[in-house]
């Protein structure tokens, strides 16, 4: 099973590229390699929305639709742009290949 990119850029401006392995959740490939700024509080159930991102745009079309508990936990956080999403809830497989997501301020 080969790696997939995925790219990081941080509120400085630092972008950083990471490999993850498919099936695994956008919030664990961050925690496992070490991404600053995915506290990911609650350990990915979907119940404290520190492990928001905001998805490129290129790639927001690519996800798997939002649950409605993923929608009521984006109404929490600070700043949520269209492209908000919780990485616990984006499940890596081979389509988000070189997925970019911001890591926001907050």
């Amino acid at each position: 099973m080969t790696n997939l990119k995925i790219k990081f850029l941080q509120p400085d401006g630092e972008t950083r590229t990471i490999e993850a392995e498919p099936g695994v959740s956008l919030m664990e490939a961050a925690l496992n390699n070490r991404v600053d700024g995915i506290p990911a509080d609650c350990g990915g159930a979907c119940s404290c929305a520190t492990c928001h991102v905001y998805v490129d745009e290129d790639w927001s079309g690519k996800l798997s639709a939002m649950s409605s508990e993923e929608q009521a936990m984006l109404e929490c956080v600070d700043e949520p742009r269209p492209t908000s999403r919780l990485s616990c809830q984006i499940i890596l497989d081979e389509t988000l290949d070189g997925l970019e997501v911001t890591i926001p301020e907050s």
